[in-house]
Order: C-alpha cells, then sequence, then structure tokens
C-alpha cells in the first residue's frame, strides 16, 4: 500500500500508529533470506522502540501518514462523516475493531462521533460509557490526533482544539 517508503518517512504501521523509517535493511538470520528486505520502524510514541517488518508480503496495513492537504479536507469533512452502524449490540466491540484495523483516518472518526454520541445519550439517563467504549474511544483519538500531530506540526494536545476551531465549534465538554 503506497509503494516503498523511504528512511525518514513517517508511515502509519498498522494499530501501532505513527512510525518513522529509520532504516530499510536486511537480517543477518539463518532463517532468512539474504536479500529479504526489512523496515526498521520507530514508533512515534517509543523513542528507542524498534519494529522490524518485510517491506513485501507484510501482514500490516502500512501507509504514508495525511499530507497537510489531505489533513485539511479530513478535518473539514468530519461534520459530513458518518458515525458507525452498530445494529447488533454484541457486534459493537468487533466494529470498532474493524475501523481501528482499516488505518483509515475517517473509520476513526466515525468511532470518535458514534462513541461521543453513545457517551452523551448515556450521561442523559446517568449513565457512564461502558469499559469497551472508553478503550476504543481513546484508541481511535490517539491514533487520530498521533497522525494529525505529526502532519500539523503540533502537540497531539493541541489537535483536539485546532479540530474545533477549524470546524467553528466550541468546546464545551
Amino acid at each position: 500500500m503506497g509503494g516503498l517508503f523511504k528512511k525518514g518517512e513517517y508511515i502509519v504501521y498498522g494499530t501501532t500508529g505513527v512510525c518513522m523509517v529509520k532504516d530499510i535493511t536486511t537480517m543477518d538470520r539463518e532463517d532468512v533470506p539474504k536479500e529479504k528486505l526489512y523496515y526498521v520502524l520507530e514508533p512515534a510514541k517509543t523513542t528507542g522502540g524498534r519494529i522490524m517488518t518485510p517491506v513485501e508480503g507484510n501482514k500490516s496495513i502500512m501507509r504514508r501518514v495525511l499530507t497537510r492537504e489531505e489533513a485539511y479536507e479530513l478535518i473539514d469533512a468530519i461534520k459530513t462523516i458518518d458515525k458507525l452502524w452498530v445494529s447488533d449490540e454484541k457486534q459493537r466491540e468487533n466494529k470498532y475493531k474493524e475501523a481501528l484495523r482499516t488505518c483509515d483516518c475517517k473509520e476513526w472518526v466515525g468511532i470518535i462521533k458514534t462513541l461521543y454520541l453513545r457517551k452523551k445519550d448515556r450521561m442523559v439517563r446517568g449513565k457512564r460509557l461502558t469499559e469497551v467504549d472508553e478503550r476504543y474511544m481513546k484508541k481511535a483519538k490517539e491514533n487520530l490526533q498521533g497522525e494529525l500531530s505529526v502532519t500539523l506540526g503540533i502537540s497531539e494536545m493541541e489537535v483536539e482544539q485546532f479540530i474545533l476551531n477549524r470546524i467553528g465549534e466550541e468546546d464545551n465538554r
């Protein structure tokens, strides 16, 4: 997905999130073909962390982070992105898992919108979000904020306010 990545480039790697491509190399191991190339990735959230993953035949989704222009387009489209439709309560967690695994920012926004509305609805009834809902809302926000912070050159803490300012919403939580 997205062709060969270059050293120094930021990518989204599966459920790990944003990583920098630190190197493209071979492995010096008996059980690995000498010519097989691997990305050496450093997760943005863990300095010094390393992931080695094959360039070819990778099972995880890998894509470049959004460009600044794509980030603005995503933010501008937030109001029109549908929340996730979950007809069967028992399937809710699977739906969230699927949406996270896509590595698609629109899917992450869908999770956040769904759970934000769910949270409001439950609060009216004197209930809190379930542990499962809280966990997936946190992960979707981390993924989205992690990517947008790299793309926009701002801290993850600033991303939510940046989005609210751009779409003209007040932060009234």
